[in-house]
C-alpha cells in the first residue's frame, strides 16, 4: 500500500469515529441489500434527516454506495419518486502501522497448495475443520450450558459476525454477507469456498445445532457458501 492509498483509507476510516455513524454502517452492511432512509433512521433511533446526514457522509467516505430504485415496483406516472437506498461499498479497507504484507503471504501459500496437489488439499482442509470445530464449540459456550435452539443460534450469528462474516437469515437460511478471505477470491476463488465449506461444516459440528448444515451456493455480493436448515426452527415470537 502506497503512502496517498494509506492516507485516504485512514481517512476513510475516521468517518466510523461517530458512533451514530458506525451504528448506521454496521447495520446497513448486515442488510446486504439497499437500506432506505427512513428504515436507517428507525434501526438507529434518531430521526431520517440525521440519518440521510450520516448515510451520505458514509458515502462520501466511499464506505456506503448509494442507488436510486422505486421500492413499489410501479413505473410511469403516479409511481412516485424513486427512493435512495444505502449498501455497504464493495471496497475493502485495511490499514497496518506499521505495514504488514500477510495477504501476499496468503496468495504464495494458496499458490503452493493448489501446485501441491489433492495431498495438499486435504491437509489444508483437516486444519480447516478442526479450527472451525474450535470456532462452532467457541460459540456453543458463549450461549451457556443448556442452551435451546434459538440461543445457539443467536451465538453462533455473533461468533460468525466478529469473524467477518456478516451473517443474517432469509428464507429458513444465514446468509454470510462478507467474506473474511475476499482478498484471495480474485486469484484463488475455488480454493477459497472451498475452503469456507470445510471450516464452516467443521464450525456447524462443533457448535452441535441441530439440523444446520454448510452448502455451498455461490451468490453475488456475498459468501459462497450458506448454512441451511432453519425452517424446521422458526424464530421464536415475541
Amino acid at each position: 500500500m502506497n503512502a496517498p492509498q494509506r492516507d485516504a483509507d485512514l481517512s476513510s476510516l475516521a468517518v466510523l469515529g461517530d458512533a451514530t455513524r458506525r451504528r448506521l454502517y454496521h447495520y446497513v452492511a448486515a442488510r446486504g441489500g439497499g437500506v432506505g432512509r427512513d428504515e436507517a433512521a428507525r434501526a438507529a433511533g434518531i430521526s431520517r434527516m440525521l440519518a440521510a446526514f450520516h448515510l451520505d457522509k458514509l458515502v462520501a467516505a466511499g464506505l456506503l454506495v448509494a442507488e436510486y430504485r422505486r421500492l413499489t415496483g410501479r413505473r410511469g406516472p403516479g409511481a412516485g419518486r424513486p427512493s435512495k437506498l444505502y449498501r455497504r461499498s464493495p471496497r475493502q479497507i485495511t490499514v497496518m502501522l506499521p505495514v504488514r504484507r500477510y495477504t501476499d503471504a496468503a496468495r504464495w501459500f494458496a499458490t503452493a497448495v493448489e501446485a501441491a496437489g489433492p495431498r495438499a488439499t486435504r491437509a489444508l482442509h483437516q486444519a480447516v475443520q478442526a479450527f472451525g470445530r474450535d470456532l462452532g464449540a467457541a460459540a456453543r459456550e458463549l450461549a451457556g450450558p443448556r442452551a435451546g435452539h434459538h440461543r445457539l443460534l443467536a451465538a453462533a450469528e455473533q461468533v460468525l459476525r466478529d469473524y467477518g462474516f456478516e451473517p443474517a437469515r432469509a428464507n429458513g437460511d444465514v446468509l454470510l454477507h462478507s467474506c473474511p478471505f475476499a482478498a484471495l477470491t480474485q486469484q484463488h476463488r475455488d480454493t477459497v469456498c472451498h475452503m469456507n465449506v470445510e471450516l464452516l461444516s467443521g464450525f456447524v459440528r462443533g457448535l452441535k445445532l441441530r439440523g444446520l448444515q454448510a452448502r455451498l451456493a455461490p451468490g453475488a455480493g456475498r459468501c459462497c457458501v450458506i448454512l441451511r436448515g432453519l425452517k424446521a426452527h422458526p424464530p421464536a415470537r415475541g
